[in-house]
């Protein structure tokens, strides 16, 4: 690691930026007296949607049409049943693919013919989605809380989300345009050489964009870019009718694709994902915050946090026992490990 990505904060391991502000979480746990109190914040989300719950639920409980057409496979389908699946619900290419439960990309792949859909099948272990691919041009990340029993509630963080891609110039192989990115911070040039080998030695026509990764998350090199200055009361009321749409999504991250800020603003928009408790507030991110200003952001929000669950616990949510807590997290972690394993090769 260089001086540069020690010096900056924003690049430094999740648990070693988190470190000092451990204590405040466990005066949480010892305040509400539950190791999982924040189970009750999104009490229809498994695990209060901290790590673990899986799409389906969460789709199953968003307004039709809010989301992409989706269909559910398990890794036991003969994969004819998949095929005649798709046919069934019209399916065409390209499309996507991620695991039911996942978290930060893994396995998430465009798919672009049946051959390619056949070698993931085979490879991938755990029930997926098979998803349209939604081509809207604007990708945004809308951190959102509102209290229980409350009719309005608070937009946070409002993000453009970029992708990872390069630019052709009509010499370069795709290998060597991706030599340019040695210096992103997220940007592992082996893991991509993998996963783009049939392409690495291509050269990309002059103009030509060459998505990289198609998650616009931080961790697979995604860019954040603020937008704090369009909130406003047309935005927070489609939030707010989600919110209550749901009924108990209180606390959480949205990332949503959409033609443009107006169009979201009138309830023209395809969400790809929400993530509940354990979402992380991506606007301390990119906006120029130093460390103690992101760690005001951060404590913030496990605040606000902290208050939606004690509130639903007073209103008959009970926090996870601590037992079962452990032992769903403890699955979840080795889920998680054999995503990330799989990621790298498939």
């Amino acid at each position: 690691m260089n001086l540069k990505n020690i010096l900056n904060w924003e690049r430094w391991h999740y648990h070693v930026k988190y470190i000092p502000l451990y204590p405040a979480w466990i005066w949480y746990c010892l305040r509400s007296g539950s190791w999982w109190f924040f189970t009750a914040s999104n009490p229809t989300l498994t695990f209060g949607g901290f790590e673990g719950e899986s799409k389906k639920e969460m789709y199953e409980q968003l307004p039709k049409g809010s989301y992409p057409k989706s269909i559910y496979i398990s890794p036991a389908m003969e994969f004819p049943e998949v095929l005649t699946e798709m046919q069934s619900n019209n399916f065409t290419y390209p499309l996507v693919v991620k695991p039911n439960v996942g978290m930060m990309g893994f396995l998430f792949r465009k798919i672009d013919n049946t051959e390619e859909l056949k070698s993931y099948h085979e490879k991938v272990p755990v029930d997926y989605i098979i998803q349209e691919l939604v081509v809207l041009p604007l990708e945004v990340s809308v951190f959102y809380y509102r209290f229980p029993g409350e009719q309005k509630g608070t937009i946070t963080g409002f993000l453009r989300k970029e992708l990872l891609e390069v630019t052709g110039d009509g010499k370069s192989t795709l290998g060597e345009l991706m030599l340019q990115l040695l210096s992103h911070p997220a940007f592992k040039i082996n893991e991509w050489r993998i996963k783009h080998a049939e392409k690495i030695n291509d050269v990309i026509p002059s103009g030509e964009v060459f998505r990289i990764s198609w998650v616009a998350n931080l961790s697979r090199g995604g860019k954040l870019i603020h937008l704090s200055d369009q909130k406003d009361d047309a935005l927070l009321k489609i939030f707010d009718e989600l919110s209550h749409y749901t009924k108990h999504f209180y606390y959480g991250r949205y990332d949503i694709k959409c033609e443009s800020i107006e169009a979201l603003k009138k309830g023209n928009f395809s969400i790809l994902e929400f993530n509940g408790s354990g979402a992380e507030p991506h606007h301390v991110y990119g906006s120029g915050n130093n460390l103690l200003q992101a760690y005001n952001i951060i404590l913030h929000h496990w605040k606000m946090l902290y208050k939606i669950s004690a509130l639903n616990n007073k209103n008959g949510i009970r926090y996870w026992k601590f037992l079962d807590g452990l032992k769903f997290l403890k699955r979840a972690k080795k889920h998680f490990a054999l995503l990330r394993k799989l990621d790298t090769s498939i």
